[in-house]
């Protein structure tokens, strides 16, 4: 355990053999050993490599965030599960070996890819080194916040982060710009104070905080995410010229559809299916997915390579899109626009009558798309209410498109992926930037069929990468850990539903599980706590799998405008089929490809992160003047602190504190994931549920607090419990009903 712990999770069962000298007889004792250090959760595995759990891998993205009593600075993982693996480890910044680094040495707020190893016999909070290997990003030198004018002239900056919550910064007046009450602005720190607040100079004016399109403004800056195009990436894409027909197959004639959702600006994405006419295919299809060739105006090294890169995807608020490429890229070139032609990428695969892919082939080539169709008006054409564009596409296109869909719903079906009901909400803005109405869109079998032809054609593209021996980014999902799995089946035993205990764990248990509890009260539980029991998928050069959809090998080809993972696998596959000079140059070694993915397996959380927080704010403000209304809601989370909520209409989320529970002191049941009342039996548990009322509503924060006001239920058998009381109050069967004040703990 200790030289699988000093690797820093890079060790397998051959690195481990070498190092004890063992024999081909001594491994099959070796393999039983790990097996039981793994069943007792001593150790896990992950892309088939050893670590102890809670260990720091060997590479990692990590954020400076203090400096020691020594002035050395520290850094925390950025992605690290606190849930599982409790507080994040410290790790002591070393600088690269000369030569190794470009540019200044990294500083507190900064980014850093850091190369860990453990400190022997480290006897402080701080048992990790940490060497860096390159600083990925600068910290921001600028604080966001709401200004606030006084009588001088000049105001205090009220952050935004709830970090610096309560913390706030003097703007004297020849530093407050043109900055009004209530804007958003960003400051720069300008000198400190023995006594006294910060002073402060207003350096951007972001718009007034009154309106909600101002609202995803707090998020990108607060985030960091690139706003802003370089000139360097825009001149590129200004100065870019059409793909021309040279060294590509035309396949303009064959009539490919894109199916979006109404208000998509682009298109990356188009599909085509017709019955395979090969009597040893019968009943088969061929099917074919055709995605921008991004590839070809997105050059290795280029300015807008870079600045894709940076960006790592483009983040969708409820107002605005911030893009990992530029409009000229994104909305024009590479838009699969109806009846113009379009460089793209083309995988063809032939799948039989149960829907199991039986070869593919890739090909580049010059497309021009049908029609542009919105995934309603396609299924409303299949359901026998054809509109002007679809009824002549009816038989021809659409009809096979939905005949070959029901073959391979026939192989998903057979593969078992993880079936998870969580309903989507979708935020609608009315033309002010304001709420209109939060709504959950109905799931159509138009979703489905373009959700599936993209699956078949992300695995055909890993498939092809692994014959031809190009590394490659993989899109990658790891079982759950075995503290988790624990976790779980204590829950679920709770509920009289046993999950077997089993070295192997697939989807296929959760289902059936699911299938258990559907439609009952227990379904939105059941499928909350199953899903918190998931690891979070994210991208790898080495390949461990995708658990949730069942696949051994999986990556992402088919939104390259939108991610850069799937760039660099366009790249990969240009290279494998020597389809042009464009692709992923020889050079590109595997630790360049994992520090890639580390990036943007980093990006993607930040932007979900702006993205959750955007939504929060927009609700919260939308509610802020309905103080004391009562709404249905759901529990959603239980904490030590209190009850997290989750409105049945508009999906808000929102805080109901422990401490105002009633006159009961309510301790955390981990394995029931509930508040029980020690004196009542009272339960709270996750998936209840509740009435609540609001009570205090913070937009800037995106935070909502409400008060409970419907009874919990009561632990069954339990002796405590007390009927015809009053909420969660105590009393003693012949005390009478009488009121008392809540919001105290007993």
């Amino acid at each position: 355990m200790a030289f699988i712990a000093s690797h820093g999770g890079d060790v397998g069962k051959r690195e481990i053999s070498r190092a004890f000298g063992l024999d081909g007889s001594d491994r099959i004792a070796l393999k039983s050993m790990l097996r039981e250090l793994t069943d007792e959760g001593l150790i896990g595995s992950k892309r088939r490599k050893l670590h102890v759990p809670g260990a720091l891998p060997a590479v990692v993205m990590a954020e400076v965030t203090e400096r020691d009593e020594d002035g050395e600075l520290i850094a925390t993982p950025i992605d690290w599960d606190e849930e599982e693996h409790g507080e994040a480890p410290r790790i002591l910044v070393r600088l690269a070996r000369r030569g190794r680094v470009a540019g200044p040495a990294p500083t507190i707020g900064d980014r850093v890819l850091l190369k860990t190893e453990e400190i022997p016999e480290a006897d402080g909070h701080v048992r990790h080194n940490g060497r860096v290997l390159k600083l990925i990003e600068k910290a921001r030198a600028l604080t966001l916040g709401i200004f606030r004018r006084d009588a001088q002239g000049g105001g205090r900056l009220v952050p935004i982060d709830k970090r610096n919550m309560g913390r706030e910064f003097a703007i004297p007046p020849d530093f407050a710009g043109e900055a009004q009450e209530g804007d958003l602005v960003s400051v720069e720190i300008v000198r400190h104070h023995a006594y006294g607040l910060p002073a402060a100079k207003v350096k951007e004016r972001l718009g007034s905080i009154s309106t909600e399109k101002a609202i995803s403004l707090i998020a990108i800056h607060a985030h960091g995410i690139p706003s802003v195009f370089r000139r360097e990436a825009l001149a590129e894409a200004e100065e870019a010229k059409a793909a021309t027909l040279a060294g590509r197959e035309d396949w303009r004639d064959l009539p490919l559809v894109t199916i979006d959702p109404p208000d998509a600006k682009d298109h990356d994405d188009a599909v085509h299916a017709t019955p395979d006419l090969d009597p040893d295919n019968e009943g088969g299809f061929i099917l074919t997915v055709a995605i921008a060739d991004v590839a070809a105006y997105v050059r290795p090294g280029s300015g807008l390579d870079r600045e894709a890169l940076a960006r790592g995807n483009s983040v969708y608020f409820p107002d605005r899109v911030v893009p990992m490429l530029p409009e000229r890229i994104s909305n024009d070139l590479c838009s699969l626009r109806p009846l113009e032609d379009r460089p793209a990428l083309a995988v063809r695969m032939v799948v039989g009558a149960n829907g199991r892919k039986k070869r593919h082939s890739f090909h580049r080539i010059m497309m021009r798309s049908a029609a542009k169709l919105a995934y309603a008006q396609a299924q409303a054409a299949i359901d026998g209410r054809p509109d002007g564009t679809t009824d002549p596409l009816l038989e021809g296109v659409l009809r096979p498109l939905w005949a070959a869909y029901g073959a391979v719903k026939k192989a998903r079906d057979a593969r078992a992926p993880l079936e998870l009901d969580l309903p989507e909400r979708k935020i609608l803005l009315k033309p002010d930037g304001t709420v209109d109405k939060v709504i959950v869109p109905e799931r159509l079998d138009a979703h489905k069929l373009i959700e599936e032809f993209m699956i078949l054609a992300n695995v055909a593209a890993a498939e092809t990468l692994e014959e031809k021996r190009v590394p490659l980014v993989y899109r990658v999902h790891d079982q759950p850990s075995l503290e988790k799995m624990s976790g779980l089946r204590e829950f679920l035993q709770t509920l009289d539903i046993k999950l077997p205990k089993t070295e192997t764990v697939r989807p296929a248990q959760f289902n059936d599980i699911l299938a258990r509890v559907d439609g009952s009260e227990l379904a939105p539980l059941v499928n909350q706590v199953i899903l918190r029991s998931q690891a979070q998928a994210e991208y790898a050069q080495e390949n461990y799998g995708h658990f949730g959809l069942h696949l051994r090998r999986y990556a992402h080809f088919t939104s390259p405008i939108r991610r850069y993972a799937d760039l660099i696998v366009h790249r990969g596959l240009i290279r494998a089929l020597d389809f042009g000079r464009d692709g992923l140059p020889e050079n590109v070694t595997p630790e360049q490809l994992s520090e890639i993915a580390a990036r943007i397996s980093a990006s993607e959380r930040r932007a979900m992160a702006a993205e959750r927080e955007t939504i929060d704010r927009l609700i919260a403000h939308h509610m802020a003047e309905q103080i004391g209304a009562t709404f249905k809601a759901r529990i959603s989370g239980v904490t030590k602190a209190g009850l997290f909520v989750a409105l049945d209409d508009t999906g808000a989320d929102g805080f109901i504190p422990a401490v105002t529970l009633g006159m009961d002191y309510y301790r955390y049941d981990e394995a029931r994931h509930a508040l029980i009342g020690d004196q009542t039996g009272e339960m709270h548990r996750l998936g209840d549920r509740v009435e609540v009322k609001l009570v205090e509503a913070a937009p800037v924060a995106g935070a909502l607090r409400f008060e409970l006001i419907s009874e919990g239920q009561y632990v069954a058998g339990d002796k405590r419990r007390f009927r015809g009381g009053s909420r969660g109050r105590y009393r003693r069967p012949d005390e009478r009903p009488r009121p008392g004040p809540r919001g105290k703990r007993r």
